[in-house]
């Protein structure tokens, strides 16, 4: 299969990449910036119409993950033209050259499209975001039921993995070096989510596509936890100290953006319909170790 991944760098894409590339899919991987490290690369900006019409002439792909998007939320908040031009835009983009080419799309979406007041979200309960981010997100959600036949659009939360995506690095692994190095971190004990492994969701989103899935699913980690309990666990399962962790209310952290207090989803609908399976955390974070020590044992040798 002829795959375009958008954002094939990020800590998504890169892994997608991978995984892809390992089951023989014939790969483009497609940046803006950062050069990816599997796959044929092919630069473009996703906010560029041009561009992305051009690509899509040139590869003519069968299927596309669109997993680019402006993910700082914060800067959502201060740089909305840029975040609306990405997250939106670039969405419309991709999704009228997967109408035109017949590809069929996976667009990664987010928790935070729902407000957080209960938690615990289905696939059909109404979005209602209350930051910037989650806005464009949900805007991109529309422009693909819109604009395409063929679609699914994966929500996932907090993705994280044992390998730091180019230019940035995820909640995980920003942990383990400060625990590694014995500093302590303030880690809140109010803001509820589905942790979701970027090795388990690349490999959802690929039967996904081989499937031709269509809808929306919540491809996202299958237990619902507090960062506090997701900074204890992997303090625990990489045997650092857990007492560097200090309990603080979210109120204490100086957010530009709102947050919401319990996005985390429901993953049912995944459970019963994949033959992979979203991961419950420990199952996760023992991947993950996996992950680590092999590449570990790689650079020894």
């Amino acid at each position: 299969m002829k795959l375009l991944i958008t954002g094939a760098s990020g800590l998504l894409g890169s892994k997608l990449s991978e995984v892809a590339t390992r089951k023989n899919y014939e790969v483009y991987s497609a940046y803006n910036q950062h050069k990816p490290h599997h796959g044929t690369p092919i630069q473009f900006n996703v906010s560029d119409r041009k561009a992305v019409k051009k690509t899509f002439e040139k590869i003519k792909p069968e299927a596309v993950v669109h997993a680019a998007a402006l993910t700082n939320v914060d800067k959502c908040e201060l740089e909305k033209e840029l975040a609306w031009k990405i997250n939106t835009e670039g969405t419309e983009n991709i999704a009228e050259s997967c109408k035109k080419h017949q590809a069929f799309l996976v667009y990664i979406s987010t928790d935070y499209v729902f407000n957080g007041e209960k938690g615990m979200y289905k696939e059909n309960d109404k979005p209602d975001p209350i930051n910037y981010y989650g806005l464009t997100k949900l805007k991109g959600e529309e422009s693909i039921k819109n604009l395409t036949d063929e679609y699914c659009i994966a929500r996932a939360s907090v993705i994280y993995g044992s390998t730091p995506a180019t230019g940035k690095i995820n909640f995980a692994l920003w942990l383990l070096n400060k625990l590694k190095r014995k500093e302590k971190v303030k880690i809140v004990t109010d803001q509820w989510n589905s942790p979701t492994l970027n090795t388990n969701l690349a490999n959802m989103i690929l039967e996904v596509l081989e499937r031709k899935l269509t809808g929306i699913f919540h491809l996202a980690g299958a237990t619902r936890l507090n960062r506090n309990e997701f900074a204890k666990l992997l303090a625990e399962t990489f045997s650092l100290d857990k007492n560097l962790i200090t309990p603080v209310p979210s109120k204490e952290i100086k957010w530009i953006a709102k947050r919401p207090k319990d996005s985390s989803l429901n993953i049912n609908k995944a459970h019963q319909t994949l033959r992979n399976k979203p991961l419950k955390i420990e199952q996760a974070l023992t991947e993950m170790k996996k992950e680590i020590e092999q590449a570990n044992s790689l650079q020894v040798t």
